[in-house]
């Protein structure tokens, strides 16, 4: 199965991540796509960082009744931090009837030569790209297997912009699912 992996904190999930996800999952040939929650990305701070059984939960309930999109917890149970080719080799072992695909914005591009064993990842994965505002995408061109979709919706929601917002006490409902927001204002989450 041609499977899409769309890695993320997810920190919350929100409307855009879903149109992204679901684009990829419906207008390409891929059969499902799995939200890999991140329970530390090695390259961003943890001090805003929900505890990692809350942002899953969360994705849970906003794909909930899609069969396109599947939630995906296994980097909860590799060694911390989690590296992009470490969850990659144990899918591998864990699906092996499985190829992955790799799908990320136009701004983790530029941090690509950070990541561990990045020219792996590159040279072994198909890596499908969709815009982010402010970015430039044309720089994927400089990997083979980087491929910009360029005709994905162009979402300018941020989790960060709806964590301070939810802070501040404005009311985020429509940038996200209702039962993600329903979640968050029960758990007093962001607050």
């Amino acid at each position: 199965m041609k499977t899409g992996l769309f890695f993320g904190s997810f920190n919350p999930i929100h409307t855009g991540h879903l149109i992204i996800a679901n684009h990829f999952a419906q207008g390409l040939d891929l059969q499902q796509v799995w939200f890999v929650v991140s329970p530390q990305n090695p390259l961003k701070k943890s001090e805003d960082l929900l505890d990692q059984d809350h942002r899953l939960n969360m994705v849970k309930l906003a794909i909930e009744n899609n069969d396109y999109l599947k939630s995906c917890d296994v980097e909860f149970y590799l060694p911390k931090p989690s590296y992009t080719i470490d969850t990659l080799r144990h899918l591998e072992i864990k699906y092996p009837s499985n190829t992955w695909v790799l799908i990320m914005g136009a701004d983790t591009v530029e941090t690509l030569p950070k990541w561990k064993d990045y020219l792996k990842i590159v040279d072994q994965y198909e890596i499908l790209i969709y815009p982010r505002p402010f970015y430039d995408a044309s720089q994927a061109s400089v990997y083979p297997n980087l491929k910009l979709i360029s005709d994905v919706p162009l979402i300018e929601i941020s989790a960060t912009y709806i964590r301070t917002a939810i802070r501040a006490g404005k009311n985020c409902r429509y940038l996200l699912p209702e039962k993600v927001y329903e979640y968050i204002m029960r758990n007093g989450l962001y607050s």
